[in-house]
């Protein structure tokens, strides 16, 4: 079994160090929580920060160093400008409130994501230290979303997947970030993207259709010679030992001394003390059931556990300050000299003090304005071995997804939520329990270690490994073999696509002219001795024939419709002018395009093409589908073919292909060598009707039937300019 490198932000443990001795122990972190066992029973490696170790002496560090050594744990040291300006300046500053949806607490001025990116490549070079080939790297969280694409630079084939503890916002908010670009590319380095909730793969999606303009079909996607899978893996907790502490004689104990006599309802909230969690809602809504209600004065009380978080940030110190200032106004307002409304409990607890809570409340509150997942809803419903309890859950959580018998609430509502809350200490036995024994059925089954396991086997998956071993440029000794095979041959017939291949997709035709080193490229190589040079595109004949006509070279346009020879002013056209379908197809991509803003019509002599990358990608992109499927019904019966290109959809007659142009071109003499370089689905036409000896080169990372691949337009000119040079195939052309 292939080992795992854990890479979180936080090594698993908590360093004390009192009257000149350290000690190391577990932390009680969710992840910490979720992968220690794991973790502890195999082979696997752990890499983060352990936290501060400049305050130990040289003796207590040496110590602390040798118990993480033990513990297969590997510290990446940081200073504390570094986890000023990386962590706080960045990550809490930054990351955390955009992807939570709190754009107005975002800083005026963003100036540390340099910091950021230092801290990820860090990371990236402690994995790189330890790793083995046949590891499995697991990168966590929003704090390292560089490293995936750092660590592949340096191992392209290592199997690494990357988890989102956090949601992922939705495009419009994403597209804010103004590094947002370098941060989809560098999550892009796994393999494997994993997700709590569908809604958050789907917002990913969307950003790298708006961002990059990469298209994802269902749950991957192709990317620099690689496919990427993305995955929904929600999270589960220790569930079996949730129940088993919850059953302990001690934590019955706390209990009833929790509870009393019971005579007052007790509603339980447990959050770190962060703007997220919704606790200042929460209590406006509590204090709005007090008002609804004056029956309840008295008879219920609200436990608030808020767990101290980045108490040295001065926005989490002015929050703790309003917080406490509520909870003031609420006990001036409704308390009596024998009942206080509030509890209000600001510091850590036990695992075995949680679960009394959690057993002793008669509600669970877990109301945050946004969450990735919150397992505090699912310790909940674990430590209910009683099979009594009622949880209130904030829809803006991502645990709501899968706890479908909470009751419901929007947090940003404070009266409904004041009425959820009623409901739920008035719901009638029968239906509390029956709720929470689905609850519990579900959290139980879906625990941690298979959350573990499934994102793991979602990682090994062959299948993907094989995919992504097939769309890898081709290594540099390869390419280089070819260079010097074709430079050897007496006659080479060289057979280029131009848009995708030669020049970088353009959002319009004219937008893509030829710059003056391709041009000189293309004379150089066509007056190589013994060499054919042809450029073979759908385009009509308008501005290639105004940009490539002085050269030397065959120019065979509209998937071969219509060629000119070298030297030749005339063109002539192959294949039949009867195009009766012609009227009613162009009236099908008028409507769309007058329908789709951006989008366009280009009239050929004998297609039709629907353009759409000026419009927005993902409206664009649907708009493709639906045509694709509107065209494939009217015209089922008639003597066509529809072919999806990049951002085009084009009608074309049978017959008419890049493939006709190879049996006009190509002799089969000995001493013959037949390059072939295209982006697209209408070059793989040309590439089946190659001879087999021929070399067929797919440039991007999409599949095709060539047998070579270069990364992209760069690695295809830097391929050509090796042909016409005296040295080697430039490192882009190697898939550098």
């Amino acid at each position: 079994m292939a080992r795992v490198l854990i890479v979180s932000n936080r090594l698993p443990i908590r360093i004390d160090a009192r009257d000149g001795e350290a000690t190391v122990t577990p932390s009680s972190g969710g992840l910490a929580t979720g992968l220690g066992a794991p973790h502890a029973a195999s082979d696997w490696l752990w890499i983060g920060w352990p936290g501060d170790l400049a305050a130990l002496g040289e003796a207590e560090r040496a110590t602390v160093l040798a118990e993480l050594e033990r513990r297969r744990l590997k510290p990446v040291a940081l200073n504390a400008d570094e986890v000023e300006r990386y962590y706080d300046g960045y990550c809490n500053a930054v990351l955390w409130p955009l992807f939570h949806y709190l754009l107005g607490r975002l800083p005026l001025d963003i100036r540390t994501f340099d910091d950021y990116k230092r801290v990820n490549e860090r990371f990236a070079e402690a994995v790189l230290a330890q790793y083995r080939d046949g590891d499995l790297v697991w990168v966590h969280d929003y704090q390292l979303m560089l490293v995936p694409e750092l660590v592949r630079r340096a191992r392209p084939g290592a199997r690494i997947g990357f988890f989102l503890h956090i949601p992922f916002p939705s495009s419009e908010l994403f597209r804010a970030l103004p590094e947002r670009e370098e941060i989809l590319r560098g999550l892009l380095g796994a393999d494997l993207i994993g997700f709590h909730t569908a809604s958050y793969l789907r917002h990913f999606a969307s950003s790298l259709l708006l961002s990059l303009g990469v298209a994802t079909e269902i749950d991957r996607l192709s990317w620099n010679g690689r496919a990427v899978r993305l995955g929904c893996f929600g999270m589960g907790i220790d569930a079996h030992g949730f129940d088993k502490t919850s059953r302990d004689p001690q934590v019955l104990e706390r209990v009833r001394d929790v509870r009393g006599d019971g005579e007052v309802r007790m509603l339980l909230g447990i959050d770190r003390l962060d703007y997220t969690k919704g606790i200042p809602r929460r209590l406006l809504a509590f204090e709005s059931l007090l008002e609804s209600h004056p029956e309840l004065c008295g008879h219920v009380r609200l436990v608030q556990v808020a767990v101290p978080s980045r108490e040295d940030v001065r926005a989490y110190r002015s929050f703790r300050s309003q917080t406490e200032e509520l909870i003031g106004r609420i006990h001036g307002r409704f308390a009596t000299p024998s009942w206080v409304p509030v509890h209000w409990m600001h510091r850590s607890l036990s695992r075995e003090e949680v679960v009394a809570l959690y057993r002793a409340a008669d509600v669970m509150l877990v109301t945050p304005l946004r969450d990735g997942m919150n397992l505090v809803a699912k310790e909940f419903v674990a430590s209910r071995s009683d099979e009594d309890g009622v949880l209130v859950l904030s829809e803006f959580a991502g645990a709501a997804a899968e706890l479908a018998e909470a009751i419901p609430v929007n947090p940003f509502d404070v009266a409904a939520t004041a009425d959820s809350i009623h409901r739920a200490l008035t719901l009638p036995p029968d239906e509390r329990r029956g709720r929470i024994r689905a609850l519990r059925a579900r959290v139980l089954a879906h625990d941690v270690d298979r959350w573990v396991e499934s994102f793991l086997a979602a990682l090994r998956d062959g299948g993907t490994a094989a995919a992504t071993a097939r769309l890898a440029p081709t290594p540099a000794p390869v390419l280089a073999g070819l260079v010097r095979r074709i430079r050897a041959a007496e006659r080479r017939v060289v057979l280029l696509d131009y848009d995708g291949t030669l020049v970088p997709l353009a959002p319009t035709p004219e937008a893509a002219p030829p710059d003056a080193e391709l041009l000189a490229l293309l004379a150089r190589l066509a007056e190589q001795p013994g060499t054919e040079l042809h450029v073979v595109s759908g385009r009509d004949r308008g501005l290639i024939e105004e940009w490539l006509a002085k050269l030397p070279i065959g120019l065979h346009l509209e998937h071969g419709l219509w060629s000119r020879a070298s030297g030749d002013a005339e063109w002539t056209r192959s294949g039949t002018r009867d195009l009766p379908w012609r009227d009613a197809v162009l009236e099908i991509l008028r409507d769309y395009t007058s329908r789709t803003p951006g989008s366009r019509v280009e009239l050929k002599s004998a297609s039709l093409a629907w353009h759409y990358r000026g419009a927005d990608p993902a409206f664009g992109v649907l708009q493709a589908k639906e045509l694709r499927l509107h065209l494939s019904e009217r015209l089922s019966n008639v003597p066509v073919e529809i072919l999806p290109g990049d951002m085009i959809v084009e009608v074309r007659p049978h017959g008419v292909n890049k493939g006709n142009v190879v049996e006009r071109l190509v002799r089969g003499e000995p001493g013959e060598v037949v390059i072939a370089l295209g982006d697209d689905r209408t070059d793989e036409d040309l590439f089946a009707a190659l001879p087999p000896d021929a070399i067929s080169i797919h440039v991007g990372a999409t599949a095709s039937r060539a047998l070579y691949r270069v990364a992209d337009v760069g690695a295809a000119r830097a391929f050509l300019r090796a042909l016409v040079a005296d040295d080697e195939p430039e490192g882009r052309a190697r898939g550098h």
